[in-house]
């Protein structure tokens, strides 16, 4: 006889603790998302970049890796940075709990203890439910890849550019200089 699953609600996920970890809720069951200090630096060095970018041309809103995103699946996704597309909306309108529509940009930092075929599944769930852009960046190796669709992709290199394209219209940053 299986053993039932206990599925958390999004109150008790959003309860847990805050102790520097990820938390993504995937098929009903808690996972952590291993993280470290190459991974933090990297993520603050972008979102440094992306969100003050993203605000002078009022394209929308960038969100940390504690903002959490429903998926059609039921999974919670919480990409280490993600970018919505939307019009401008004051501080305090910003629903609480998870976000119901899928970013347009998510980002995803590995870390040494990152499981490849996990990644690619975000990656995957991301795309599938409308995600328009995923960079997966690579601190390690010092590159990162673009994904448009699973078959669709673009090798970034240290010295080549994170480009917005027509989701972040406008924005280019030289993928080295997040790891100065």
């Amino acid at each position: 006889m299986a053993t039932p699953r206990t599925v958390l609600t999004d109150a008790q996920l959003m309860e847990l603790p805050k102790d520097g970890r990820k938390y993504e809720l995937v098929d009903g069951e808690v996972q952590v998302v291993p993280a470290g200090r190459r991974h933090g630096r990297v993520t603050v060095k972008l979102v440094s970049r992306l969100d003050p970018y993203v605000d002078d041309k009022r394209l929308g809103m960038v969100f940390d890796s504690s903002t959490g995103f429903r998926m059609p699946s039921g999974n919670v996704r919480a990409p280490d940075l993600s970018f919505v597309a939307t019009t401008p909306v004051p501080a305090g309108d910003i629903p609480p709990g998870f976000g119901e529509s899928v970013p347009d940009l998510a980002v995803e930092v590995l870390s040494p203890d990152d499981d490849g075929r996990k990644v690619l599944d975000k990656v995957g769930e991301y795309l599938a439910a409308g995600a328009r852009l995923v960079w997966v960046i690579d601190p390690e190796r010092r590159c990162a890849v673009a994904y448009r669709s699973v078959s669709q992709t673009r090798q970034i290199g240290e010295d080549d550019f994170l480009d917005g394209e027509d989701v972040v219209p406008g924005f280019r940053l030289r993928l080295g200089d997040l790891f100065s």
